[in-house]
């Protein structure tokens, strides 16, 4: 039996369609196991969740580590997949995902490619993942899909989730680049944030969770290797790509911008999400592949 585990505050705009999508999952080695963690929902989340026919953990407490560990605490199949809720994965993905696990490549994390869905977004934010989307780090990290598959022996590399937002980036720290394997065969749509403002808030969240996690990884509250920052990786993507020089400009004017504001704020183990693409239904990777 594979367990999937999903994280959820407040997603009644986009729990159903994930839901959905899991429930017509193809070619599947044995049962899906799918539980819901939700975490100081207001909104019918739960509700859906539970119409839907899956398990569901109601907490009153909001944080998306908690709210994983809670998950996890009634999930009872292996591999575990973490999913976000607001990824429409395609009816392939769990199949795909699970089949690289494992095996004599020694594998243990998976995750699929991803594809960063900007139509209708402002000028500054299609410039920025036009950059965004090529740096070397999403080739082979296990961040930024809102999709990890673990096998049950990439599982056991650790006890609970740390309570820090870079869920994704501590993950990707307990394996080594030959036991993560992207799964070109799926595909998963990202959605960018829906304007300027929302792409900001967004990176000030994910640098301000990042830099959290490198200090407690230095200080050893937490026993991973976290991986550097690459400060010059957009800049091998221009050169790679000189066309991209006109988007290089606001990309780095906008990492710059949010790497000082991460700085002045305070750490949290809050969400950290984007809350402006909550506003619309998710995204298949099927419908825009």
């Amino acid at each position: 039996m594979t367990s999937v585990v999903i994280a959820a505050h407040n997603e009644e705009t986009v729990i159903r369609a994930c839901l959905d999508a899991l429930a017509d999952q193809t070619a599947l080695d044995g049962p899906l196991e799918v539980v819901v963690s939700a975490n100081a929902c207001t909104d019918a989340t739960v509700d859906i969740a539970r119409a839907c026919g899956v398990m569901v953990v109601d907490r009153p407490l909001l944080g998306k580590a908690a709210s994983l560990n809670a998950g996890e605490a009634v999930a009872h199949g292996f591999p575990r997949i973490y999913l976000d809720a607001d990824i429409v994965v395609p009816s392939n993905a769990i199949a795909e995902l699970t089949a690289v696990l494992g095996g004599t490549a020694g594998v243990l994390a998976a995750v699929p490619r991803r594809i960063v869905n900007t139509k209708g977004r402002p000028w500054l934010v299609r410039a920025y993942f036009s950059i965004n989307e090529r740096l070397p780090a999403f080739a082979d990290g296990l961040f930024g899909r809102g999709v990890i598959a673990l096998s049950s022996e990439g599982r056991a590399r650790f006890d609970v989730f740390p309570e820090m937002v870079a869920d994704d980036l501590f993950l990707d720290s307990l394996f080594s680049a030959e036991e993560k394997a992207t799964v070109l065969a799926v595909e998963v749509v990202v959605e960018a944030p829906i304007t300027s403002a929302d792409l900001m808030r967004r990176l000030v969240r994910v640098r301000r969770g990042n830099s959290q996690m490198r200090e407690a990884a230095r200080s050893g509250e937490v026993e991973v290797s976290v991986r550097t920052s690459d400060r010059r990786a957009w800049l091998r993507v221009v050169v790679r790509e000189p066309r991209l020089l006109v988007s290089a400009v606001p990309y780095l004017a906008i990492t710059l911008i949010a790497a000082r504001r991460a700085r002045r704020s305070a750490s949290s183990t809050d969400w950290g999400r984007d809350e402006s693409t909550r506003a619309r239904p998710a995204t298949s990777g099927e419908e825009n592949g």
